[in-house]
């Protein structure tokens, strides 16, 4: 198989709505979440501190700077290639998938997994919205706008670092779970291919080894993928639990905020159909 070779699917009808993107999951709990009595001021500082840490672990730099863009040297092939089993693609379905060099091609939003049965989409992640997609001339304003808090000399510093990440582009879709007690977030950022390997390999020693984490579950038939829990003591009763995984050209973010203790088992389950949606051809999965 040479690197040309692609898997295609069909952007699944009755996507959800598009709206803005944005902050951590958790700031934006259903009311279903808001039953049991929260946790102290002390430990949700705590739980939010292990957050921040977690996010700085993934850029391997800062917290609160975005993904900015540059162009890619390897586009979108202009034919798909073998038809997709899946539902059956409109005359306007837009090809989405991968090619067996690990580039993905496609929007963000055909890439996120639809919302599956015994969910409905969830609320906003902040400013973002709850299903949204950016382009890298998006990601650059942003960037350019977070920048300017920062001295020139560590903002340039800064800007040839993203720069040189090759960035395209972000998309993220929440999910909530029909029993109001669960809210799943996905998001992809599509940047260059060994720095989504390096920053995956960096946040699972980072959260595996300084203690600050506890140990999440495994996702069976991936084992780039890696899953953490936030700090919490024993009786709070929200959890917190993140995943990351590398899947060529995509650094792959879950977050999950549910009543504690978690369902891990079916989190798991829906990180893993994500992974499995993006995988190359030729994957193990």
């Amino acid at each position: 198989m040479n690197d040309d070779t692609v898997t295609t699917s069909a952007a699944a009808p009755g996507a959800p709505g598009t709206a803005p993107e944005g902050s951590p999951i958790g700031s934006a709990a259903p009311a279903g979440l808001a039953a049991p009595a929260g946790p102290s001021p002390a430990s949700r500082r705590l739980l939010r501190a292990g957050a921040a840490t977690a996010a700085a672990a993934l850029v391997g730099v800062a917290v609160g700077v975005g993904i900015i863009k540059t162009q890619y040297d390897d586009p979108a092939p202009a034919t798909a290639a073998a038809p997709s089993t899946g539902p059956t693609p409109t005359a306007t379905a837009t090809p989405y998938g991968a090619k067996s060099n690990g580039s993905h091609f496609g929007s963000m939003r055909d890439l996120l997994l639809p919302v599956p049965a015994g969910y409905r989409p969830g609320p906003d992640d902040g400013g973002y919205g709850h299903d949204s997609e950016q382009n890298g001339e998006q990601l650059s304003a942003e960037m350019d706008a977070d920048l300017q808090q920062l001295p020139k000399d560590k903002r340039d510093k800064m800007r040839a670092y993203w720069e040189g990440m090759h960035v395209k582009a972000s998309g993220v879709r929440t999910y909530l779970a029909d029993g109001d007690d669960l809210v799943i977030g996905l998001k992809l950022r599509q940047f260059n291919q060994q720095e989504v390997q390096r920053i995956n390999e960096y946040t699972a020693v980072f959260t595996g080894d300084t203690g600050l984490f506890r140990v999440g579950p495994a996702v069976p038939g991936h084992p780039e993928a890696h899953c953490y829990l936030m700090p919490a003591p024993p009786s709070a009763p929200i959890d917190y639990l993140e995943c990351s995984a590398a899947e060529g050209d995509l650094l792959v973010v879950m977050s999950a905020e549910g009543v504690a203790p978690l369902p891990k088992d079916k989190i798991v389950a829906l990180f893993t159909l994500q992974l499995d949606r993006l995988a190359r051809p030729g994957a193990s999965v």
